[in-house]
Formats: structure tokens, sequence, C-alpha cells
């Protein structure tokens, strides 16, 4: 098993501690947010680690990694990303974006999934959101189970909760079988891309495709998604309002309600 940490992006909205540093490395809890990562999985047993990056490359270096570059990362989004790093699609693969920290168990429940596509959900997720933002909806995404906890749905914006089953975290698993078809998949919609029409969101260009875009049109095409349902135990950190009121949490004792450090 192995692991792809995709840490391309800019983080705009974490500025202007981004002016000089990528956004997985800013500093959380007396360490960078890809470090918590990457001593994760190696305490996971998860030695094989991949990263994929993107802005301000050259500051993400660790002993032991192998790295991608995305060179058109201000022009793309997490699927082009991924697929910078294509050839490590052969494997039980986790893949994890690189602005989140999780606890071990988190992880260990990924692992533990026998399914070939698996997805952390998490169901505590609204308890977050209403400490980050005023109207947790404003950011809230749609995430449809079935009473066998697959996926139906993920990723599209709502107006009420009665399509919010959980929390997407940017954390699955890829496995078997099914990493022959995802590799395809995603070169057959990149070619019928290029007639002019994004066949993963019709709205915005291929380069720009979600994650969320992509693990819905699998489910379109017939695969069965299952969730990993998980508590809390987990942090986003997107902007200066999240790293302001998490060090808030951490200081007046309350951030174990969410994430407990002593397990990550």
């Amino acid at each position: 098993m192995k692991a792809i940490i995709l840490a391309a992006g800019i983080g705009s909205r974490l500025y202007p501690i981004t002016k000089s540093k990528p956004k997985c490395l800013v500093e959380l809890f007396g360490k960078s947010i890809i470090e918590h990562q990457i001593d994760i999985f190696r305490k996971c047993g998860i030695n094989e680690i991949i990263i994929v990056r993107g802005y301000l490359s050259e500051m993400i270096n660790f002993d032991g990694i192998k790295y991608y570059d995305n060179p058109n990362y201000e022009t793309t989004n997490m699927i082009e990303t991924l697929f910078c790093a294509h050839d490590e699609l052969d494997d039980s693969v986790i893949i994890s974006y690189g602005d989140i920290i999780f606890e071990k168990k988190i992880l260990e429940s990924l692992i533990s999934s026998n399914f070939d596509l698996s997805v952390i959900v998490d169901k505590n997720w609204k308890q977050l959101w209403e400490q980050r933002f005023k109207n947790p909806l404003d950011d809230a995404e749609s995430l449809i189970l079935d009473p066998n906890g697959l996926i139906l749905e993920l990723g599209q914006k709502v107006s009420s909760y009665e399509k919010i089953c959980g929390q997407y975290i940017g954390l699955m698993k890829f496995q078997g079988n099914d990493l022959e078809f995802i590799r395809s998949f995603y070169q057959n919609a990149k070619e019928i891309s290029k007639n002019g029409k994004n066949p993963l969101n019709p709205e915005i260009s291929f380069e720009k495709s979600y994650m969320t875009d992509f693990l819905n049109s699998l489910i379109k095409n017939g695969k069965k998604i299952h969730s990993v349902e998980v508590h809390g135990g987990w942090l986003e950190l997107d902007s200066i309002s999240d790293l302001e009121l998490y060090k808030q949490l951490d200081k007046t004792k309350t951030l174990s309600n969410f994430f407990n450090s002593k397990f990550s």
C-alpha cells in the first residue's frame, strides 16, 4: 500500500502566509500539515509516500518521499494533480488532499476497508462547520448514502441539510480491479473534453474538474463507492480564519471536541 498526497495548490485564502510557502507547509500544532500526514502514514506502516507538488514546489522536500510535479497548478484542480502521478495508480493507494490533518484511527479505518473504492465520510461534520462558518450551508455540499453505505452523490451545492448524510473530507482509497478502470476512465474523459464539453462537469473546463466531479462520474458509470464512516477526528486548513479558530480551540482546551492531536 502506498499514499499519494495532493499538494499542488496555492492556498490563496491563507495569504499572506502562503505568499512565501505552499499551503501544505503551513504549521499547525507544532509542525506543517504535510508533516502531520507523513507521520501518520508511517505510523500506520505506509512508507511508500508520493507527493504531487505545484506552487513553490522546491520548498516541499522531505527524505524518503517520491515526488511528481504539476506544472499547470495555477490552471488545474485535484484530478489533474492526481493524474500527474498516474503511474502510481497500480496498487492499493491512499489518496489525501494536502490541506487536512487526521487522527491515526481515521487512516486505520480506511486501510481496513476491503472495497475497491472507499471514501472517508464524517458523520459529525456539522459540529465543526458551525464553528468554521456563520452558516454551515454556505460551504456544505451534498453527500447522499444508501442504506448500505454506498455513496449515491457528492459534491453538489445544497440549500438544505436533506442531502447531506456526512462530509467528504478528501481522503480515499483506490485498489483492486477498479484501478485499471479509473486510469482508462480518466483518459477517455480527457479525450472527450477535447471536443469542447467536459463529461465530468459541463459547467467547467476538464482541467478545472474537482475530485468530486470524478467520483460522481464513476458512480454514474456503475462503479460502487463505499463510505467509511467516522465521527470527527480531522481538520481542514483552508483559510486564515481556520488557523485562528484551531489555535483558539487549542488554547481553550476544546480542540478535542473535533480533533485530538495526541492521536495524530
